[in-house]
């Protein structure tokens, strides 16, 4: 296991919970692609250099920050041709503090959102 992964831990009577930034982006690339208009993650974030080194990536375009407990998420989209920018943008960013707040319990500060380009359907 890599020293450089970062985990949040948390406490409680029972013992500790550890959570790594891996799972963090990984819920955080699921919910963003379940919205619509979002037709991948973008690859063109620094941290996807992981992936070139031959680590597997689950969450490529996804980089997670995590300070005092609240966590920041840096995503890079592609969107489908067609969606208003913006709208599709704030669903993004609702989607994802939803689920990682649901699913871990943590403060999610910022989702910072960025369209890294547009897709566009095949021609018949």
């Amino acid at each position: 296991m890599s020293d450089s992964k970062e985990y949040v831990s948390r406490s409680d009577e029972l013992g500790n919970i550890h959570i790594s930034e891996e799972v963090l982006a990984a819920i955080s690339a699921a919910a963003a692609l379940e919205v619509e208009g979002v037709s991948s993650l973008a690859a063109n974030l620094g941290s996807d250099i992981a992936e070139l080194l031959g680590k597997k990536n689950l969450a490529k375009g996804v980089r997670v920050k995590l300070e005092d407990e609240k966590v920041e998420v840096d995503l890079s989209v592609l969107m489908s041709y067609g969606h208003t920018i913006p709208e599709m943008g704030k669903a993004v960013q609702e989607a994802v503090k939803t689920a990682l707040e649901s699913m871990t319990g943590l403060e999610v500060s910022a989702v910072n959102v960025n369209v890294g380009g547009i897709t566009f359907p095949a021609a018949n």
